[in-house]
């Protein structure tokens, strides 16, 4: 594992934000990743807002306590992406640029950020974080370079960098200390402290999805019939409240939850026995939660989240009743839904989470990225 100590660096990480708030969490997360391992970080954003829950206090520099550490090095900034000027003058210059996900930043931006260094200086690195993916062709495109051969950044160089889930790829963000935070939570007193009920063994189930045509079905799973459901707000609880008539002459149970902090969202999945999550940071933060979990991926227009789900199964080495969820779960087979086993599920997200505990978090291999360019 790279447990090597870097220099501290300044970072400039840009998000646009596009739907759901996942772009923005997974770059807030990164940045306080860096900033655990000594770094320095601007964050820019064109909708900062959802950092007033995601973060609390993280836009007017008054975090808790508890998270004071991370705000010491983090900076947020509004970034207006329809004003082509460069960013406000007499900032220091950025050693390394992030443009998280695709964002398209104007060259005055990039120009302004990370001036043309003095001979002989350390070279300054300009990165494509790409979206997370287990298909082949991640490990074929991590670290590659791509010239700017026109322009008035001509002659500069990007580099992309992919998250995954493999040894080949760039891993995943996983904080400093969080396994050990895991194993000494007690699900219990959390439970308790959220207001939500502890006693008791019937399952708790998470629900952080889209819009799943199949929720009805799954509210009459056996294995469900006197659940839980801790429901976060907006379209899980939209599409809940649409399902539910289905729950009718069960025992099952819903709580509404507000917007909770990461922090706190990462407590919810490590509480739940089955996590129905979307999106990209909370299937990371289900793996790293080791609990049985269905995940409900991004859907696009041509289908190509099929290939992307069959690419994530074959990776998780999910087992027959997983991979058949999934495949029902997403629309991409009309069947059935076939019935929740629990017990299975978890052991393979315990499983998976063993192996990727074997691989450097993607912040460390950023920072040895880093460091091997210059």
């Amino acid at each position: 594992m790279n447990c090597q100590h870097h220099p501290a660096l300044n970072w400039d990480i840009f998000c646009h934000v596009i739907d759901n708030w996942g772009d923005l969490g997974v770059c807030w997360r990164l940045a306080t990743n860096l900033v655990a391992r000594g770094q320095r970080v601007r964050l820019w954003t064109d909708q900062p807002e959802p950092l007033d829950w995601m973060a609390p206090g993280a836009r007017s520099g008054a975090l808790a306590a508890a998270d004071a550490g991370a705000l010491a090095g983090i900076e947020v900034r509004h970034w207006p992406r329809s004003d082509p000027a460069a960013p406000p003058s007499a900032l220091p210059a950025s050693d390394v640029l992030i443009a998280a996900f695709g964002c398209e930043l104007d060259p005055a931006w990039v120009a302004a950020l990370q001036p043309e260094a003095a001979a002989g200086a350390p070279t300054r690195l300009w990165l494509n974080l790409e979206y997370l993916s287990a298909e082949a062709y991640v490990e074929r495109c991590h670290r590659l370079a791509s010239p700017v051969m026109s322009g008035p950044l001509a002659g500069r160089t990007q580099w992309f960098f992919y998250p995954g889930f493999t040894p080949a790829t760039g891993g995943l963000l996983r904080e400093p200390g969080l396994m050990t935070q895991r194993a000494a939570f007690e699900r219990g007193a959390w439970l308790r402290g959220q207001g939500l009920p502890a006693e008791g063994d019937a399952p708790r189930v998470t629900l952080f999805c889209y819009e799943p045509e199949r929720l009805p079905e799954l509210l009459r799973d056996p294995a469900l019939r006197a659940a839980h459901w801790l429901v976060a707000p907006g379209r899980p609880a939209a599409a809940l409240e649409l399902a539910w008539p289905a729950a009718a002459g069960l025992q099952a149970r819903r709580h509404a939850l507000p917007h909770v902090a990461q922090t706190e969202f990462d407590r919810l999945l490590w509480a739940s026995d089955l996590n129905l999550v979307r999106g990209e940071d909370s299937l990371v933060r289900a793996l790293w939660a080791g609990q049985a979990f269905v995940w409900h991926i991004y859907p696009q227009h041509d289908d190509a989240h099929h290939l992307k789900l069959e690419a994530f199964l074959d990776w998780l080495e999910a087992p027959p009743s997983l991979r058949a969820f999934h495949r029902v779960w997403n629309g991409v087979v009309n069947a059935p839904l076939p019935p929740v086993d629990l017990p299975a599920w978890q052991a393979c997200a315990l499983a998976a989470r063993d192996r990727l505990l074997q691989q450097d978090d993607l912040a460390s291999q950023l920072l040895g990225f880093v460091a091997e360019k210059r």
